[in-house]
C-alpha cells in the first residue's frame, strides 16, 4: 500500500506513494476536509484542477445526514459526491471530544444526542466500521476517544486503554476489501502513554498510523514534542497521518519530523472569514488598505483566482457578503496548501528539504 521513495538526510522528512483503489497519493499530502461529503465552496472539478489528491468525509455527520440508507442506495460516498479520487473517513471519535455535552462514553462505545434534532444514537467500534464500509472510503479510521487538553494522566491512561481495545475490535470486524484501516495513537501530552499506545497499535497491526489528540489547544511546542516521542514507535514502511494540523509553518515542521498526511479546516474556514494565505503570511482581505489594491492576492501565484481577480475585487465581495468571495478565497487557499505540499515533496526528492523549509519559514514570517 505504501512505498517509501526518499528520506531526507538532514531531517526525518519522507516522500512516498500510497496506493488506493481510487488512485495513487503522493506524500507529503494535505487533505481538504469535506465534512458532509463536500469541501465547502468547492466543486469536485475545481479540486481536481488544483491537484487535490484525497479528501475527507465525516462518519458522524454523514451518518446523521443524509443517512446510510441514502448513501448505500447511491452506491457509496464516491458516487454520491461525484468524486472519483481517494477518500479518507474519520471514525466519529473526534465528535466524542468535540460534543462532550451531548454524549456519554461506555466500554461499548458512545451514546449521544444528535446536534440536529436531539435524537438518541449509539456508535461503537463495530458501528463506526460498518458506517465507513457503507461510505466506501479508501482509508477508514479506527474508533477512538480524542482526549481534551489539558487532561490528567489518569484520564488519558484510561482513554488509551479504551481506544486500544476499540482499535482491536475495529480490526476484527473490518471486512471491506480495498479499504485500508489506520490506527490512531492517543495519550495526550504524556510520553509514556504515547509510546504505550503506539506500541500496542503496532502489535495489532494496521495499514497506517495516525497521531490524534493534537491541535486541540496545546502550544505548538508541545505538539512537536509529542510527535518527537511518538514517531520512533511507528513503522517506517507505513504512512503516518497527523490529524488536524494546521498552519503552513506547522506542516513544514511536522514533515521534518517524519509525518506524511495532514488535514485541517484552516484554509477553507479562513477563506470564508476573509483571510488568504500567501508566501509572506496570512492577510485579512477585509482590511481597508486593500480597497484600491488591484494586484493579485499573491504576485507569483499561478492559481485561477490570482490570474483573474484583484485584492480590491475580492475585498468588495467579502465585505458585501457575496458567496463568490468565499469561493474564490477557498480556491486560492487550497491551491496554496496543495502547492506547498508538492514543493515540499520535490525538495525531499532533490535532497534539499531543510533549505526549502528554512527559506519558506523566513519569507513567511517576514
Amino acid at each position: 500500500m505504501f512505498k517509501l521513495e526518499k528520506k531526507d538526510k538532514s531531517t526525518k522528512a519522507r516522500a512516498g506513494v500510497i496506493k488506493t483503489a481510487h488512485g495513487l497519493i503522493e506524500t507529503p499530502v494535505f487533505m481538504p476536509v469535506g465534512t458532509q461529503g463536500t469541501v465547502k465552496a468547492m466543486s469536485p472539478d475545481e479540486l481536481k484542477k488544483i491537484k487535490v489528491q484525497i479528501i475527507l468525509g465525516n462518519t458522524y455527520h454523514l451518518y446523521l445526514r443524509p443517512g446510510m440508507e441514502v448513501i448505500k442506495e447511491a452506491g457509496g460516498l464516491h458516487k454520491f459526491a461525484n468524486w472519483n479520487g481517494p477518500i479518507l473517513t474519520d471514525s466519529g471519535g473526534y465528535q466524542v471530544f468535540s460534543m462532550s455535552a451531548l454524549r456519554d462514553i461506555s466500554e461499548e462505545g458512545v451514546y449521544f444526542r444528535s446536534h440536529l434534532d436531539g435524537s438518541e444514537h449509539f456508535i461503537g467500534p463495530r458501528e463506526s466500521i460498518e458506517i465507513q464500509e457503507v461510505l466506501g472510503s479508501d482509508i477508514a479510521m479506527v474508533f477512538d476517544e480524542c482526549t481534551p487538553f489539558p487532561t490528567t494522566h489518569d484520564y488519558a491512561c484510561n482513554s488509551v486503554t479504551l481506544s486500544v481495545k476499540w482499535a482491536g475490535f475495529c480490526k476484527e470486524v473490518h471486512r471491506l476489501k480495498n479499504q485500508a484501516l489506520f490506527g490512531i495513537v492517543q495519550g495526550s501530552i504524556y510520553s509514556d502513554l504515547r509510546r504505550k499506545c503506539a506500541d500496542q497499535l503496532v502489535d495489532i497491526g494496521f495499514d497506517g498510523y495516525a497521531i490524534g489528540g493534537l491541535s486541540v489547544g496545546e502550544p505548538d511546542s508541545v505538539m512537536y514534542e509529542v510527535i518527537d516521542i511518538t514517531e520512533p514507535c511507528l513503522p517506517e514502511d507505513k504512512p503516518r497521518y497527523l490529524m488536524g494540523c494546521g498552519t503552513p509553518l506547522n506542516l513544514l515542521e511536522v514533515i521534518a519530523k517524519g509525518m506524511d498526511m495532514f488535514d485541517c479546516v484552516m484554509p477553507t474556514r479562513n477563506a470564508r472569514n476573509g483571510s488568504a494565505f500567501t508566501s509572506h503570511g496570512k492577510i485579512n482581505i477585509r482590511n481597508e488598505k486593500f480597497k484600491k489594491d488591484f494586484s493579485s492576492v499573491e504576485k507569483n501565484c499561478k492559481c485561477y483566482v490570482c490570474s483573474h481577480y484583484s485584492r480590491a475585487y475580492l475585498r468588495h465581495l467579502i465585505v458585501a457578503g457575496e458567496i463568490l468571495g468565499a469561493r474564490l478565497l477557498t480556491y486560492h487557499n487550497l491551491y496554496f496548501y496543495t502547492k506547498l505540499m508538492r514543493d515540499a515533496r520535490k525538495a525531499i526528492l532533490k535532497g534539499k528539504f531543510e533549505k526549502f523549509k528554512d527559506n519558506f519559514i523566513k519569507e513567511y514570517s517576514n
